[in-house]
């Protein structure tokens, strides 16, 4: 079976910036597959490629078969997107949104309905209320039904959760799930490090190169490093002092801790805890962890030891 999605090569520059690096990847059908990095790391740019919204200066891709340059009109009938920024008309209603979409792919909201019926029910009660005047995360559910009301193919989803509760973002994932089910492709981008295990593979994407490819598994067992969280009364000075220390290889804030990635010696916990001790921290928690795929983000960056937060 082809790949859903296949990447050769992309290159994309605004001006002096260049936004994709020569990207190759392949997506397979029927996977959620997450582009996971900051924002500027150029997943915008790649998915408005993807959707035959920009030209890219160097490279090529298709979606589904179709070349997103030559067969733009083929493509466009075939996916779903939905942008970063909410681009629905907004004084229009829940109802009329949906309706005009419909209307452009010659279709209904009757023909597609049990497609979105799980996600449309939690808006329908509001279905006559202008679509600006709308919540986040109801503005939310509007975009994404609005861009399944077709019977797409293919699912491009541009950060969807950024500026929504905690809430709303696991049911989002968990009607993203469902879709899967449908046998709909999903590809989403997200700067959250932890919506990386909703997927089934992910592409770590810093400033248009792409860092890792693989499971969320995979990307974290690939981590290298003993990693330790540290956690003390002085936060603001901990986290130099951890620098200070001989071997530490990274240090950055994640939450209420600290994480160091250390080098690998058996005594690593106890000495840092020594050390720290020595400089005057007071209520000091050291504690081995497991990397996730923020922790592997940070390492395959490969930047030197600096006051890294998140």
């Amino acid at each position: 079976m082809e790949p859903s999605v296949v990447i050769s090569g992309l290159v994309k520059k605004f001006n002096e910036t260049t936004a994709l690096d020569y990207i190759s990847l392949a997506v397979e059908k029927g996977e959620i597959f997450g582009f996971i990095g900051p924002d500027g790391a150029g997943k915008t740019t790649l998915f408005r490629i993807l959707t035959t919204l920009l030209i890219p200066d160097k490279g090529e891709a298709f979606v589904e078969g179709f070349h997103t340059v030559k067969d733009y009109k083929k493509i466009r009938q075939i996916v779903g997107y939905m942008p970063g920024r909410f681009s629905l008309y907004q004084d229009l209603s829940v109802e009329e949104n949906l309706n005009f979409f419909a209307s452009i792919f010659k279709t209904s909201i009757k023909e597609n309905y049990h497609l979105i019926k799980d996600i449309y029910q939690q808006i329908e009660p509001f279905k006559t209320r202008p679509a600006g005047k709308l919540s986040g995360g109801m503005k939310q559910k509007l975009a994404l039904s609005c861009a399944l009301i077709h019977k797409p193919v293919i699912l491009f989803l541009d950060e969807p959760t950024t500026g929504v509760d905690a809430v709303s973002r696991k049911e989002f994932w968990d009607m993203l799930g469902k879709l899967k089910q449908e046998g709909i492709t999903i590809l989403v981008s997200t700067p959250y490090m932890d919506e990386a295990g909703r997927c089934d593979r992910v592409a770590l994407i810093q400033e248009g190169k792409i860092l890792s490819v693989d499971t969320p598994g995979g990307i974290v067992k690939s981590y290298a490093n003993p990693l330790l969280a540290l956690k003390s009364a002085n936060m603001y000075q901990l986290l130099f002092d951890v620098l200070e220390y001989s071997g530490t290889v990274r240090a950055y804030r994640s939450g209420e801790y600290i994480h160091a990635a250390v080098k690998k010696n058996t005594k690593q916990e106890e000495n840092i805890k020594v050390f720290l001790a020595g400089k005057g921290h007071e209520q000091l928690v050291v504690k081995a962890i497991i990397a996730n795929v923020e922790d592997s983000f940070m390492a395959l960056m490969k930047i030197a030891p600096t006051l890294m937060t998140t």
